[in-house]
C-alpha cells in the first residue's frame, strides 16, 4: 500500500464521506454485525434456489422489508427532495437507469455506471470496483451521504434527515414496527438496515430461461435460445467461467455454499498504454488496493434481465448486447482515436478468458436470443417492489 494505512484507507474507500457519518454509524453496530446466519424469514423463492445470507445483527422481518421499500422509493432522502434510490434503480430496467453513468441529485455525473440490484442478496461483493464492500448496509451510506461523487446529497444532513422521519406519523409508525425493541427506532442505522432488508427481496427467478432449465418447461424458451445456452456454456466461448452459476456471476454467496467467492476480471475494454491502463478515473480494483496487476479489474455483473439494462460495462461505454459480444468476441475493445486509444485486446493485465472467438450470423442471433431469455418480466412488473408512494397518492385522490 506504499506506506498508507491499510484500515483508515479502507474506511475512506468504503464510504466516501465524512468521518462524523461514518464513525457515528459504526460505531453503533453491535460486536455481532460481521457473523452471517440465514434469517428466520420466509423467502418467496422456488425450491432450487438458495436462500441469500442474511446479517446476524439485521435479520429480516415483514414489517422491515416494507420499511425499506418505502425509504427505498422516498424522494425526501435527498439533498433536493426528488430523488431517491430509485432514480437510478428503474424496476422496469431491471433496477438500473439506462443511461451510460449515473447522475446524482444534484446533476453531477459519476464516473460508473447504475449497477442492477437483480439479486443483489446473493453477491458475496458490492459496487463494480471495491473489494472491501460486502455488505448492503454499510454500502447505502455512500449514496446517501457520499460525496465524491455526490447521489443523495445528504452529508452534513444526517439530523434534518431523522427529524423528518421522526415528524412523519406513516414513518413513525413504520420504524416502530420493525424495530419494536429499541425506545429511538428512528435512526440512520435502522434507515439503512431497512433499506438492506428490502434490496435482498429483488430475487429474479421465473425468467423463461428459469422455467426451462428448472422448471422442467421444455418449451419455455426457443430452439435458438437453447443453441445460445449451448454456445455460451462452451470452451470455445467461455462466457460460463465467469457468468457462472444461477446468478450468472463469480462474486456468490449464499446458505449453500461453504464460502463465499469473490472475483473481479479485466475485459481488455482499454489499454491506454500498450500496458494496460485504464482510465485514470476507473482504474477497477487498482483505485483501493494499489496492485498494479489489479489494474482494470471490475465485479462480474450478474446477466439477468440484461437485455433490460443497457448500457453495459462499469462506465457505459458499450451500448448493445450485439456490441458486448463483439467485444468479447475480438478478446478485447479496439479503441482507434480519442483519448481512451488503445488495442484492448493486447492488454497485458486482461484476463485469460479474453481469447476470443468467431461466430456466424446466427449463432450471433441463437446468442442473443439466450440472453434475452433471462428476462424476468414477473420481476420486473412485482408490485411488491414498486414505489408504494404511487398507491398512496392515487388512494388519496380517489378519496
Amino acid at each position: 500500500m506504499h506506506g498508507r494505512n491499510w484500515l483508515s484507507y479502507s474506511v475512506l474507500a468504503l464510504v466516501s464521506s465524512s468521518i462524523a457519518v461514518v464513525l457515528s454509524v459504526l460505531l453503533n453496530l453491535p460486536a455481532t454485525a460481521t457473523s452471517d446466519i440465514p434469517a428466520a424469514y420466509r423467502w418467496d423463492i422456488p425450491e432450487w434456489l438458495p436462500k441469500p445470507i442474511v446479517p446476524a445483527s439485521n435479520p429480516m422481518s415483514a414489517a422491515k422489508v416494507e420499511l425499506g421499500r418505502s425509504l427505498f422509493y422516498e424522494p425526501r432522502l435527498s439533498v433536493t427532495g426528488d430523488f431517491s434510490c430509485a432514480s437510478c434503480h428503474e424496476q422496469a430496467l431491471g433496477f438500473t437507469d439506462g443511461k451510460t453513468v449515473g447522475e446524482g441529485a444534484t446533476g453531477e455525473l459519476h464516473p460508473r455506471n447504475s449497477m442492477s440490484l437483480t439479486n443483489v442478496a446473493y453477491y458475496s461483493v458490492l459496487t463494480w470496483a471495491n473489494p472491501l464492500m460486502r455488505n448492503l448496509e454499510t454500502q447505502s451510506l455512500v449514496p446517501l451521504f457520499g460525496e465524491q461523487p455526490i447521489e443523495m446529497g445528504l452529508g452534513g444532513h444526517e439530523q434534518a434527515l431523522v427529524a423528518m422521519l421522526q415528524s412523519e406519523p406513516d414513518y413513525a409508525r413504520m420504524f416502530a414496527t420493525a424495530f419494536p425493541d429499541v425506545e429511538n427506532p428512528v435512526t440512520v442505522r435502522h434507515l439503512t438496515q431497512a433499506i438492506a432488508a428490502f434490496e435482498r427481496t429483488l430475487i429474479s427467478a421465473n425468467s423463461p430461461y428459469d422455467r426451462y432449465r428448472y422448471g422442467g418447461e421444455a418449451n419455455a424458451i426457443s430452439a435458438s435460445a437453447k443453441r445460445g445456452e449451448a454456445l455460451f456454456n462452451s470452451e470455445r466461448l467461455e462466457c460460463f467461467h465467469c457468468h457462472s452459476g444461477f446468478n450468472f456471476s463469480d462474486s456468490i454467496a449464499h446458505d449453500r455454499l461453504a464460502f463465499k467467492e469473490i472475483a473481479f476480471h479485466n475485459t481488455g475494454l482499454y489499454n491506454l498504454d500498450a500496458q494496460g491502463s485504464y482510465p485514470p478515473d476507473n482504474t477497477g480494483v487498482y483505485e483501493i488496493t494499489e496492485n498494479p496487476a489489479q489494474m482494470g479489474h471490475f465485479r462480474t455483473p450478474t446477466l439477468r434481465n440484461i437485455a433490460l439494462t443497457a448500457p453495459y460495462m462499469h462506465d457505459g461505454s458499450v451500448a448493445t448486447l450485439e456490441e458486448a459480444i463483439a467485444h468479447y468476441a475480438q478478446g478485447g475493445r479496439t479503441l482507434a482515436v480519442g483519448p481512451y486509444a488503445g488495442v484492448g485486446s493486447a492488454n497485458p493485465l486482461k484476463s485469460t478468458f479474453m481469447s476470443g472467438f468467431s461466430l456466424t450470423e446466427g449463432e450471433k442471433a441463437d446468442l442473443i436470443a439466450f440472453l434475452e431469455s433471462l428476462t424476468d418480466e414477473e420481476f420486473v412488473q412485482n408490485p411488491a417492489f414498486s414505489d408504494p408512494h404511487l398507491k398512496s397518492e392515487l388512494t388519496r385522490l380517489q378519496q
